[in-house]
């Protein structure tokens, strides 16, 4: 794609077709690498059993937070890059992507150091019982190893989606999620190596993902202008990619805080199996909603650009569409967990006791997730247009604001079943507050972009 095409692209196609051709790649890799998580899960449980799916449970959010970096700088960047391109800087926009790789090399090595030598700490602070830890150590000790790797493929996705090159970002992923696919009932079943198998897969198919996506940065397919000279880190832009990741490091990191949360709550009023059965739902909220964020991402750089070449139009009809195409995506989400809960909890065990708590359980927390797309793409608006702090504080909302407090208050009162009860009430709480926040700003910007625009369409007239 030339500069002119993806000017052309960005300012003349036309918005249905632009989001479909943004978002399905997206949303084809996510639905892959989600498949692979869901996948995953079931060969540990059926491989390793109940204490297998517990260990993965805790394992989950450190591997969440390493992600969470990768996206925090991948994100961060996207906006910068997009809204660059939009203000035909490619120059600006290649030296945002680089410094976004440096950024997350230094960061990822460092949790990968750390990581191992309080391997045994981290874990217990994340919720692993005496059962549940050596299943957890097992497969953390090698999914540390692939930080880096797992780091860079986030950033390259983000970075190639905002350049207009979402097919790099679908294949990025169905590479290294395929791997783990075909990988994973070798190392399990066949290598007989259990739940550390798990883990070797992994990080091979991480290693995959990352030679794919540097392979594309490096080797002159990227249509960003890359030099050895933005490999020095530029103080103000990494300052300007961290903010605006940051609500992504929130939001992402959120789900590491909200782990750690639910973990040792449930280590007190559900034990091992309480752990195994959020770990068993955390997948499967994975795989219905990812398909979610698939959008998201398609929508992200559409909603820079325009922002940034003031075309208000055009953002103002991709903000509806794409709460309409989120809204029918999370509203089926919630129609295949409630009435195929049974069938999907068996799908990782056959324990009847595991199936008891964790069927009811799955029906309860996911009864309000029809409301979420539309919570994702205002949130998301805020973090596309370059406004740090609604896109943080949204961010925050659900996670710290609503569900942490929820989750340890309502269990004194419910039991166990006060921890489900808690996910769909944030949910709501979190759906209102960020609705109320996206109506009154959009209507504050539409009338700021049109009167940039028209002066710069008078300027340009003139000249």
């Amino acid at each position: 794609m030339s500069k002119h095409d993806h000017k052309k692209t960005f300012e003349s196609d036309s918005i249905g077709k632009l989001l479909l051709k943004m978002s399905v790649p997206a949303t084809i890799g996510m639905i892959v690498n989600a498949l692979y998580n869901l996948v995953d899960t079931i060969f540990v449980g059926q491989g390793v059993g109940p204490m297998g799916i517990a260990g993965l449970t805790i394992g989950l959010p450190i591997q969440a937070l390493i992600g969470a970096l990768g996206m925090t700088f991948g994100t961060g960047a996207a906006s910068i890059v997009s809204r660059r391109l939009g203000e035909k800087k490619p120059d600006e926009a290649a030296k945002t992507a680089v410094n976004a790789f440096v950024l997350a090399f230094l960061f990822s090595s460092l949790i990968m150091i750390l990581g191992e030598i309080f391997i045994d700490t981290l874990l217990i602070v994340f919720g692993a019982t005496e059962t549940v830890l050596p299943y957890a150590r097992e497969y953390m000790e090698i999914i540390l190893l692939g930080s880096f790797f797992l780091s860079f493929a986030m950033v390259g996705n983000n970075v190639s989606r905002a350049e207009g090159q979402p097919k790099i970002a679908m294949m990025t992923m169905i590479t290294g999620a395929g791997m783990n696919i075909i990988l994973d009932p070798i190392f399990i079943f066949v290598l007989d190596m259990g739940i550390r198998g798990a883990a070797i897969a992994t990080v091979i198919s991480q290693f995959c993902a990352f030679v794919f996506i540097m392979r594309f940065m490096i080797a002159g397919k990227s249509h960003l202008p890359l030099k050895w000279s933005y490999v020095k880190l530029d103080p103000a832009l990494a300052k300007e990619i961290n903010t605006l990741g940051f609500p992504t490091l929130v939001r992402q990191g959120g789900m590491s805080a909200l782990a750690l949360v639910i973990n040792n709550v449930l280590r007190h009023y559900g034990g091992d199996f309480g752990i195994a059965t959020y770990g068993m739902m955390n997948r499967l909220f994975m795989f219905t909603l990812m398909p979610i964020f698939g959008v998201v991402h398609g929508y992200q750089p559409i909603a820079g650009y325009s922002f940034g070449a003031r075309l208000v139009d055009r953002l103002s009809e991709v903000n509806k569409k794409a709460i309409l195409v989120t809204t029918i995506m999370s509203t089926g989400g919630f129609l295949f967990l409630e009435f195929g809960a049974g069938l999907l909890i068996r799908m990782f065990t056959d324990d009847a006791t595991l199936i008891a708590m964790a069927v009811p359980a799955l029906r309860i927390s996911s009864s309000a997730i029809f409301l979420l797309g539309i919570q994702v793409i205002c949130s998301t608006y805020f973090m596309a247009v370059g406004k740090a702090f609604p896109a943080f504080f949204l961010s925050l909302s659900r996670q710290f604001i609503f569900l942490i407090p929820l989750v340890i208050i309502l269990p004194g009162f419910f039991d166990l079943k006060g921890v489900w009860i808690a996910l769909p009430i944030a949910d709501v709480l979190s759906v209102v507050v960020t609705l109320i926040w996206f109506l009154s700003s959009w209507r504050k910007t539409q009338g700021e972009l049109r009167a940039e625009y028209e002066s710069l369409h008078k300027a340009t007239v003139g000249a």
